[in-house]
């Protein structure tokens, strides 16, 4: 066993070295530990705890030996106190832990960081913190995010403006993601109002370009080779610059004139420490406030940092592109820009440079002579194809994304904003579309329902008429229904706390914009009417004789094996009902909100009776003379009755203060 000698730093080596070579009984005692707590740690978190319980045992036993380790049952009380020590050590661990962390952390090795380059990632996402939580009071919001008074620098300044106003402006003080957030934010009209969605609309990215020097820096270290060894010719001024990247005119030394768009270097940094900024801020809200725990802010949060990830690979815009270009193989009118993979990496994105002017340009449209009637047509049959047969689509159709080749044929750009939609959400669409076209408010009720989700519980009967009343007033006699309708059925679901997928506000901000633009190469042309008659056509192609034979014949052919096994089940069934043995199942507790409203009210029952039995427990103990000496007159027996007595408070008070965060006091 170790032997503590009383002082001077010999002892201290010798019991350093003691406890080096005790190394494989602390993991012993922590296995024995683990297996009787019925958990499993990473390699770290059991040393740990075991190194905490050996030492707390070994000091315990040593207390009542009198620092004799050569006393009887000397090294019984080790094992015992160790054990018991390591899994007290582990309990408290897990309460102590945030919740989640340690059950990430169960299985393999902990990954050890640099040191000092995680201190200075951790300081600037601190200080980045502060910096938004600051912003946020200012502007008002502290109260909303649960982080404190509405008073700020400027205390008037919450009252003049409207709450949308001081968002925006919170948002561009922000910067950085917070401005892509508050662009993104502006298209889920189904989760904000229609004055918060006006206001988000109109931010705007404001950055200077990058530093050329960066940038030639970064497409060089990209491309292996010197910048000028790969183009003839660069315009290091950029087109445009974003917050993301920027894109440069180029020209290859073949002759052929291409766009070059680089991230802006060092934007994954920033990205990722604004990410975790804003998770935390979003787990903050969601454990202070009602509001951000109802609408989830911790997956509107993960969904953008989903969306915003993808943004800075630009290997997906770049299949983006080549996926709708083969999709649209069979519009030779409409032409995709060609990518060059062999150019291209996650960082650097060189396509084909298309010579064409902007649908928005009239004058110039004008000098083309092309037939914009002609162009609408097709403009939106290319769009309504990729939306509702593809699956796949550009989702910001604006008219700087759409141009008019010097041919005559039409171009698109920009791919990094794309959505798709699966096979399910398709059919939801396009029901919704036939409902629409027909009036039917139970038809587009149940499309709705096919893939939305209830924030909380929604009377049928007054949402079919809500519905109805929609659709009388956007498509009653004399009305001409616009696209811009459905930003309304989307502000109308908000309102019952239906939540759709957030492909669906991109596809119908998408067909918004789309409306727009079609609109500005061809004024007066009526969208919807357009796509009833693009629907109805491809409709009536799916409908042919030969079609419906051959979906009957794989409707009956996937029949088959239900109607073999049929009269079989009929007659188990009709056996049971005579013989009474027919039993009937129900699946408590099968929604998965009251699964964890009950576990939490289980685990907090669980908790408040250990507290009080532990509570009992320990006031026997405290009332129980003699027992073996501990330290001066405090007996063995009263040590673990003051003990008890403090894990029962700290486990009925943490069963209190989460009664109390759930406002139920």
């Amino acid at each position: 066993m170790t032997a503590v000698p009383a002082s001077g730093s010999g002892g201290s080596l010798l019991f350093g070295s003691g406890l080096l070579t005790s190394l494989p009984a602390i993991l012993v005692v922590a296995f024995l530990a683990g297996r009787l707590l019925g958990v499993r740690r990473s390699l770290a978190t059991t040393l740990l705890s075991g190194l905490v319980g050996w030492l707390a045992g070994t000091g315990l036993s040593l207390v009542i030996a009198s620092g004799d380790p050569g006393a009887p049952g000397f090294g019984r009380n080790v094992w015992v106190f160790s054990v018991v020590f390591t899994m007290s050590a582990a309990v408290w661990v897990e309460l102590l832990a945030k919740p989640g962390s340690l059950a990430r952390a169960q299985q393999g090795l902990v990954r050890v960081p640099r040191p000092l380059r995680a201190l200075r990632r951790s300081s600037q996402r601190v200080r980045r913190y502060g910096q938004i939580s600051g912003i946020a009071v200012k502007h008002g919001f502290g109260p909303v995010l649960g982080l404190g008074t509405q008073a700020g620098e400027d205390g008037a300044e919450p009252g003049r403006l409207p709450p949308a106003g001081r968002l925006r402006r919170a948002l561009e003080e922000c910067g950085g993601m917070f401005v892509k957030l508050g662009q993104i934010l502006s298209t889920r009209s189904d989760l904000l109002p229609a004055g918060v969605i006006a206001e988000l609309s109109k931010l705007r990215d404001r950055v200077p370009p990058a530093d050329p020097a960066a940038v030639r820096a970064l497409i060089e270290a990209e491309l292996g080779a010197p910048a000028d060894e790969v183009f003839a010719e660069f315009d290091w001024e950029p087109l445009a610059a974003a917050s993301i990247g920027q894109a440069h005119r180029a020209r290859l030394h073949d002759g052929q004139p291409v766009i070059v768009k680089v991230l802006r270097p060092g934007i994954g940094g920033a990205v990722e420490r604004d990410l975790l900024v804003l998770d935390e801020l979003a787990r903050t809200a969601e454990a202070r406030t009602s509001w951000a725990a109802e609408y989830r802010v911790t997956e509107l949060t993960a969904e953008f940092g989903a969306l915003l990830r993808e943004e800075l690979d630009l290997r997906r815009e770049a299949a983006n592109a080549t996926t709708i270009a083969a999709n649209l193989a069979e519009l030779p009118q409409v032409h995709i820009p060609l990518v060059h993979p062999e150019l291209s990496t996650s960082k650097l994105l060189v396509m084909e440079w298309l010579d064409g002017v902007s649908v928005g340009d009239a004058e110039a449209l004008d000098e083309l002579g092309v037939d914009r009637r002609k162009l609408a047509d097709l403009l939106l049959r290319c769009f309504l194809k990729q939306m509702l047969l593809d699956g796949e689509f550009h989702a910001d159709p604006h008219p700087g994304n759409v141009m008019v080749l010097r041919d005559g044929r039409l171009g698109l750009i920009d791919f990094g904003a794309s959505s798709r939609l699966d096979p399910l959400e398709q059919a939801s669409v396009r029901t919704m579309l036939v409902a629409v076209s027909r009036r039917d408010g139970a038809m587009l009720r149940d499309a709705v329902g096919q893939v939305a989700t209830m924030r909380h519980r929604v009377d049928d009967d007054q949402f079919e008429r809500a519905l109805a009343r929609f659709m009388a007033r956007h498509l009653g006699r004399g009305a001409a229904p616009s696209a811009a309708m459905l930003n309304d059925l989307l502000q109308l679901l908000f309102a019952f706390g239906v939540t759709l997928p957030p492909e669906f506000s991109t596809f119908f901000r998408a067909l918004v914009t789309l409306e727009g633009t079609v609109v500005t190469l061809s004024p007066g042309y009526q969208v919807i009417q357009a796509a009833q008659d693009l629907a109805a056509e491809w409709a009536g192609e799916r409908l042919t004789a030969g079609s419906l034979q051959e979906l009957a014949r794989d409707e009956l052919l996937s029949l088959a094996p239900l109607l073999r096994r049929a009269p079989r089940h009929l007659d188990r069934v009709a056996s049971l009902v005579e013989r009474g043995d027919l039993r009937a199942r129900v699946s408590l507790f099968g929604d998965e909100h009251d699964l964890r409203a009950l576990t939490r009210l289980v685990n907090r029952v669980v908790l408040a009776a250990l507290g009080g039995v532990v509570g009992v427990l320990s006031v026997i103990l405290l009332g129980i003379s003699g027992g073996p000496p501990f330290t001066g007159d405090t007996s063995l027996f009263q040590f673990f009755g003051y003990f008890g007595l403090f894990c029962s408070t700290v486990l009925i008070l943490r069963v209190i203060v989460a009664i109390m965060h759930d406002g139920l006091n």
